[in-house]
């Protein structure tokens, strides 16, 4: 690549219409996490984690999705690290899947609450005691003096627990239940297709977004009515975007 602002790429392998959509969009985006599997991605559960803190600074990084039902997006982590006290001082999120090889992206937004600890304990017992021990042994985004350091720590971690490796105590999982759910499909031209699901079953509603006249778009039953309810018992409203 010689110049990147002269880098094009032509979508041109799919579409995506009102038809096409799942009335849940959780199942929705299982179809399309299932798709990026099959198509070859090497970690289709990868997805970008933006968060901010107090301080409305925001971050973001990749983390790898582990569990998708109708209770939200789960993920784990050491919650001392930075994503972590973001979420503890502003408990509200957004991810980002992008599947090249597909030509799709997925955003997610909505409130995050922290696991309990029983099911962070079930889901670190299935982790590689490598990983596990891994996970006590380093201190998350903290400076390192060398590698050597956080090998030896790892070490000592492996003889106080030559069996079962309990769960950190600073360790555990992230769940993110969705408010507002938004699939792009890569078109020609740059005339993409996107459609947002919205919660619309009390609580809150996540805004349309910025684009004029987004909440006169086209829906499940018409422009002003509630879509259908999801297996999961939510209500959705689904809005074509402009791209």
């Amino acid at each position: 690549m010689s110049d990147i602002a002269d880098h094009r790429f032509e979508y041109a392998r799919d579409s995506l219409e009102l038809a096409d959509l799942d009335p849940d969009p959780l199942r929705q985006f299982h179809d399309w996490l299932m798709d990026a599997a099959e198509a070859g991605h090497l970690e289709p559960n990868a997805t970008t984690l933006a968060t901010a803190g107090a301080d409305g600074v925001p971050s973001a990084r990749i983390v790898l999705l582990r569990g998708i039902d109708e209770r939200g997006f789960a993920w784990y982590t050491n919650r001392t690290s930075p994503k972590g006290q973001d979420l503890a001082a502003n408990p509200r999120a957004a991810l980002v899947f992008y599947w090249e090889r597909l030509e799709r992206q997925v955003r997610v937004s909505g409130a995050v609450s922290v696991i309990p600890e029983d099911e962070s304990a079930a889901y670190f017992a299935g982790r590689p005691r490598k990983s596990q021990l891994a996970a006590w042994a380093s201190p998350q985004s903290q400076p390192l003096d060398s590698r050597v350091e956080l090998v030896a720590a790892t070490e000592r971690y492996a003889i106080l627990h030559p069996e079962e490796v309990p769960l950190p105590p600073f360790w555990g999982g992230y769940r993110l239940l969705p408010e507002r759910i938004e699939f792009w499909q890569g078109r020609r031209s740059r005339m993409h297709d996107r459609f947002v699901y919205l919660r619309a079953d009390g609580g809150r509603e996540a805004r349309p977004g910025s684009a004029p006249g987004e909440a006169q778009g086209e829906a499940l039953g018409g422009p002003s009515t509630i879509g259908r309810r999801s297996a999961g018992g939510a209500m959705w409203r689904i809005v074509r975007l402009a791209p």
